[in-house]
């Protein structure tokens, strides 16, 4: 894809808060981490906090994930809905037997396998840094530009549809 120095950035309060409205209802995100081997992706199921520069998940301590992160902290989230979303970040695990209990339904019980308080299970906090995001009108578009820029035709930034910027989180305050 693109180049992180190809687009505009901005730490404009209405650009994290489209951040937000984007990611807002798009329930699974794909979490990038980095491998010996490369780069891995799986879905996660983002919890329903306010956004506020971060994104919690639940895990187990026994994952490849688990081991990848503690190794390198580094990460993309990568969110796909009616608009496109994709952000840069550096995962911590957050040990919060409170915060667990909050977040913690019936489902997870089912996917995890394991009740909220397993001591196996463990939060993680995703503190973003960059956000790029594409609000795109129709997602034909989209793909069609996204299938010629891998062939090599119309790989000018300035020619992406609906790619609005990128916004740097690092400054946003938090509560």
């Amino acid at each position: 894809m693109s180049n992180l120095s190809e687009h505009a950035t901005t730490s404009d309060p209405k650009a994290v808060e489209t951040v937000r409205d984007l990611i807002g209802d798009i329930e699974t995100a794909m979490l990038t981490t980095v491998t010996d081997a490369g780069l891995v992706s799986r879905p996660m199921k983002t919890q329903h906090i306010e956004f506020d520069g971060d994104l919690w998940f639940l895990t187990k301590k026994d994952t490849a994930k688990y081991d990848e992160i503690l190794k390198d902290p580094r990460v993309n989230l990568a969110y796909a809905g009616k608009s496109y979303v994709s952000i840069s970040g550096r995962a911590e695990f957050v040990e919060d037997d409170a915060r667990k209990k909050v977040l913690w339904n019936k489902m997870y019980e089912k996917i995890l396998d394991t009740p909220y308080d397993d001591p196996n299970l463990v939060l993680i906090r995703v503190t973003a840094e960059t956000a790029e995001y594409w609000e795109s009108g129709s997602a034909v578009k989209m793909i069609s530009h996204l299938l010629k820029k891998a062939v090599g035709k119309g790989s000018d930034p300035k020619s992406e549809p609906g790619l609005t910027e990128t916004v740097d989180l690092t400054s946003v305050p938090k509560p």
